[in-house]
């Protein structure tokens, strides 16, 4: 019987490797490893993950570690938006160990600046979006490349409510995210489950098409991309992804003023700027 290589519970890169996929699916079959998302990763492979970083000092190391976890080769871009809580000093310490790119902001500009600033920055083939706090988790990037790896979509959203796998969200939180993902469709002609979700991933050529375009500062950021880049005829495909809300007393920042601000980016972005 053949083994997978033990060195693949101890260095995550190893079941990137295709030597390890060939092994998987000699064992488990062709069918069993695309269900478990067990695939090569094409030649000179990058993912660049850009992470805005506004004030948070406590957890943005653990958010890089979870992402060297994933063994994928990642150019992590760790933008500080001006942070106040000492949040510079550990991306400084970050990428005086070479775990990270940073690039720093004299002042807070919001979400949207930070990810313009990412993309400016960015080199790998695909990119991704990451926020800071530990609401994603970086290991569904899996399910997200696989598509994207296929060839069998351009963009891919990450679906916090289209699995069971996830903690429960809170009603006013999911309805709101619920009413404005339907605008949304209704003004692109797409059917996402999720478009205010963090995790968005394309090739970087796609998001290099839209990036000029780029206005909105804060979260309305989520609405001019995702207007953007479907107007580019692109395959966009979902995937569900696990997520653990938390709470204004935890840092949380997204405020009934950004769920107005998205209705209004969904008339301006979705239906009007059609150029």
């Amino acid at each position: 019987m053949t083994h997978l290589p033990l060195t693949a519970a101890t260095d995550p890169t190893v079941q990137w490797s295709d030597a390890y996929v060939q092994q998987c699916q000699n064992l488990l079959g062709p069918a069993v490893c695309r269900e478990l998302g067990i695939f090569a990763l094409p030649d000179g492979f990058i993912l660049s993950v850009i992470v805005p970083v506004y004030n948070e000092a406590e957890t943005i190391a653990a958010v890089v570690s979870r992402l060297n976890q994933t063994g994928l080769p990642l150019e992590i871009i760790l933008v500080d938006d001006g942070s106040e809580d000492g949040s510079a000093d550990v991306l400084d310490r970050l990428a005086g160990e070479g775990l990270a790119r940073v690039i720093h902001h004299a002042k807070n500009r919001g979400k949207g600046a930070a990810v313009r600033t990412g993309l400016q920055a960015a080199t790998g083939v695909y990119v991704v979006i990451q926020d800071a706090d530990l609401e994603y988790d970086p290991e569904d990037f899996r399910r997200l490349l696989q598509p994207l790896v296929a060839d069998e979509a351009d963009v891919v959203y990450g679906s916090r409510y289209g699995g069971v796998d996830k903690q429960v969200s809170g009603w006013w939180h999911q309805t709101g995210n619920g009413v404005i993902t339907r605008l949304m469709n209704m003004a692109i002609g797409l059917k996402l489950s999720d478009v205010e979700t963090c995790y968005k991933m394309a090739r970087r050529d796609a998001w290099q098409q839209i990036a000029p375009r780029l206005r909105e500062n804060r979260f309305g950021i989520e609405i001019e991309a995702t207007a953007y880049l479907s107007r580019l005829q692109l395959r966009f495909a979902e995937r569900s992804i696990r997520y653990r809300p938390r709470w204004y007393d935890e840092g949380k920042k997204i405020g009934w003023k950004d769920g107005v601000r998205a209705i209004w980016c969904i008339f301006y972005y979705g239906l009007l700027r059609r150029g």
